[in-house]
Parts: structure tokens; sequence; C-alpha cells
């Protein structure tokens, strides 16, 4: 069993780098497209630049997450405790980078062809949607953490050994 256990520590660490370098290609594509925008002066491949980091973001905070909880950790995403914590640094995410497209696209979209904002709009219902259940699970998931403080207690020892 703990061969196996190994074995996906190691397809974990691969994915994780996997999720690093597609970060890191996409804030490269980014910032080219940043730079092509300012030498041309235009305002809406600015806009597309940082929708591109905010994808970038999410996929750097997945690499992040995986690395933490499930190489360096060896956690077993299992316990309420575990599920809360490891839930909500990806959805912070998430929601964020769901935002700032919400943003880019209504601005590409007041500044272009308004029939997209609808398109836009949808991001940011899909956003404000994502937000409210997450919400819902952390007050819902409540009871049952107290059920268990040891696990607490635990995750709060293991965030002192990552510092």
């Amino acid at each position: 069993m703990k061969a196996l256990l190994a074995v996906y520590r190691v397809l974990y660490a691969f994915i994780a780098l996997f999720f690093a370098l597609t970060g890191a290609g996409l804030v490269a594509f980014a910032v080219t497209h940043l730079w092509q925008s300012l030498v041309a002066w235009q305002t809406a491949g600015c806009i597309e630049a940082m929708g591109l980091l905010a994808i970038a973001l999410v996929a750097l905070e997945i690499s992040q997450t995986i690395t933490e909880e499930e190489v360096i950790r060896q956690a077993h995403v299992s316990a309420p405790t575990r599920v809360r914590r490891y839930l909500s640094r990806f959805l912070v995410v998430v929601v964020v980078a769901l935002g700032v497209e919400t943003l880019v696209g209504v601005t590409k979209a007041l500044q272009g062809n308004i029939a997209d904002l609808p398109r836009a709009m949808s991001v940011g219902f899909a956003a404000a949607a994502i937000l409210a259940a997450w919400g819902a699970f952390i007050w819902l998931n409540r009871a049952a953490e107290e059920l268990e403080p040891e696990a607490m207690a635990e995750a709060k020892r293991e965030d002192r050994k990552l510092k």
C-alpha cells in the first residue's frame, strides 16, 4: 500500500509541475501580448493580457495547492477540515479569476460588440453562484468540523511546519 501511495505522490508532483509550466507559459503569453498591445497602443490587448494572467493565476494556485497538500504534507483529503481547506484555497482563486474575466469580458463588449455582453455577464453570474455555493458548503460543514477538533489542530501544526 505504501508503494501505491508513493506512486500517487509522484503522479501528483508531475501534475503539479504541469500546472506550474502551463501557468508560466500563460504568463509569458500575457507579457508578450501586453508588450505588443503597448507598442500598437491598443487597450483591448492589455485587457486580454489581464485575462490571461487571471487564468495563469488559477493554474499556479492549483499547482501550489497540489504540491503542498498531496506531495509535501502527504495529506489525504477525507476529513471535513481538509476538504474545507482544500476547496477554500482553490475556490478563492477561481472566484477571483472569474471576476477578472467578467471585468475583461464586459470591458471588451463595451469597447467592441455589445452583443457579447450577455456572455460576459453569465461568467459573472457563475462566479457569484460558485461563491454562494462555497459559503453554503462552509456553513453546512461547520457542524461536521466541530466533531473532530483534533483534525483542525493537526492542520494548524502542519501549517507551521510549512513556514
